[in-house]
């Protein structure tokens, strides 16, 4: 690599660093102003026009705060965990396409690439919560660690799934295959130049396996610590988990890591299963933006939905029930794939299954309360006489 080449790298580094940070501070302020929506307030609107500079002040006041270390911490893993859950996020978005010729380096394994990284940040908060000598931070620390092994599991599956589908680990390729052939036909012939063998399916995954798309969402929650399942840093029972002695700037990269890892999250889904950045009479870009939005949309939606997760339950949903899907998700894609059956009849067997899981589920959980309104469902109040 020549000296230019690497100022070259370097500087898209920069530029994609920088907008990442935008990407943070805008989605900040869309979670606070959705979140404020639904639970009938305003949000932010003092700082700037509609609270649009709320965000910037938070950040300014989290870089000049003090940042304090724990003299009994282990310095030198206080310091590096925040960084090994950061750079992991930031690394990912070198290979993620955000149009046709909008990617800093494609690779053919682009998405074998990306789970890997993912499982790096299980370390730095691993290590957070060790390095700060706190039994609230390593318990945080292993309840991650737990969390994030167990979920990662059915995030692999679905991965594996669509690459079953799709005969393709890049990313391009992928999300190209979801869409008529004359719309993907320049990045296809690439790829089939190139000597790739890939499947073209002509329809978003969404439409075909939305089993994959419903698990992908709920694991990918899991893995960026999300409600409900971010019972890793409760603070009603271990104030803070693994960031609990972290302060000022420190505590500010998992902060950023986090909202990275949750645009991710969307970004990858908008790839995955809604085509990309393929649509019509907009900008590539600016179609994947929407995707990637309205799903990251969806996500705050769950958090101002659902109340947070026992850790009992967290365990048991990723074990009795997301694994077993997963697993039942790449059976039906290798019987598509295998058989070259219909697209509808993956549609059919995702849709299946959903209800089915959905149904028991539901008739789970509402269960007790059904069992309390037949015992005292039918009983008289009693009335009091006092006035």
């Amino acid at each position: 690599m020549s000296l230019l080449d690497a100022l070259l790298l370097i500087l898209a580094l920069l530029i994609l660093f920088t907008a990442l940070s935008v990407v943070v501070l805008s989605l900040v302020w869309i979670e606070r102003k959705f979140l404020g929506r639904l639970q009938r307030r305003l949000g932010p609107t003092r700082t700037g026009p509609f609270g649009l500079i709320q965000p910037i002040a938070d950040a300014v006041k989290l870089v000049l705060k003090e940042d304090l270390i724990p003299s009994w911490s282990d310095k030198a893993i206080f310091w590096v965990a925040p960084l090994l859950v950061l750079v992991p996020s930031f690394m990912i978005w070198v290979t993620i396409p955000a149009a046709k010729n909008l990617v800093l380096r494609n690779l053919d394994l682009g998405l074998f690439v990306i789970v890997a990284l993912l499982v790096v940040s299980i370390l730095g908060l691993l290590l957070a919560g060790w390095g700060s000598a706190n039994k609230y931070g390593a318990l945080g620390g292993l309840r991650s660690a737990a969390q994030l092994v167990s979920y990662e599991v059915p995030l692999v599956m679905v991965v594996v799934s669509v690459a079953i589908l799709v005969q393709s680990l890049d990313l391009r390729v992928i999300s190209a295959s979801q869409v008529p052939w004359g719309a993907a036909e320049p990045v296809l012939n690439e790829a089939r130049e190139a000597g790739a063998n890939f499947n073209h399916i002509g329809l978003p995954l969404v439409v075909i396996f939305p089993l994959g798309l419903v698990l992908f969402l709920l694991a990918g929650l899991a893995e960026v610590g999300r409600i409900p399942f971010d019972i890793y840093f409760a603070e009603s029972e271990i104030v803070g988990g693994p960031f609990v002695e972290y302060s000022g700037a420190h505590w500010s990269v998992f902060f950023l890591a986090e909202y990275i890892n949750t645009f991710l999250v969307g970004a990858l889904a908008a790839l995955l299963f809604l085509g990309g950045w393929y649509g019509p009479f907009l900008p590539e870009w600016l179609w994947f933006l929407l995707k990637t939005y309205l799903v990251v949309i969806l996500i705050f939606w769950i958090r101002g939905t659902l109340p947070r997760l026992r850790i009992d339950q967290l365990m048991t949903f990723g074990w009795k029930a997301m694994i077993p899907l997963s697993f039942a998700g790449v059976v039906i894609a290798s019987l598509y794939r295998f058989y070259d059956w219909p697209a509808w009849s993956l549609s059919v067997m995702s849709l299946a299954i959903l209800g089915v899981v959905g149904y028991w589920i539901y008739r789970r959980y509402t269960q007790p309360v059904v069992k309390l309104a037949k015992i005292y469902g039918h009983r008289p109040r009693r009335v009091s006489n006092v006035s």
